[in-house]
């Protein structure tokens, strides 16, 4: 069996069963714009398996996890407020 060279978080991306997310979506420099964005994905998803909050976080921290080292203070930052922003946009408190 041949070993397939794409890993497994690729898949999981170009995959999911959660939601479409727009081409891009988390290089936007504005959390409230990713935030709007993650949310019209979820919401006008018919594929994903959970609430829509939960699948909009759950791919926010997907990226986050496998960006790593790869992002910069500023673009982890603003990631970090993303979460933030999607608890107001779907009426949930922020944590603190």
């Amino acid at each position: 069996m041949a070993k397939s060279k794409q890993k497994w978080s690729q898949g999981v991306t170009e995959n999911s069963d959660a939601m479409d997310l727009k081409e891009g979506v988390f290089t936007s420099n504005d959390p409230k714009k990713i935030a709007a964005s993650l949310k019209h994905s979820a919401e006008n998803s018919d594929r994903r398996k959970s609430s829509p909050l939960r699948s909009a976080m759950s791919m926010l921290n997907f990226y986050i996890n496998r960006a790593g080292d790869q992002l910069t203070k500023k673009q982890k930052g603003t990631l970090e407020k993303t979460k933030d922003e999607l608890r107001k946009d779907f009426g949930r408190e922020t944590r603190r």
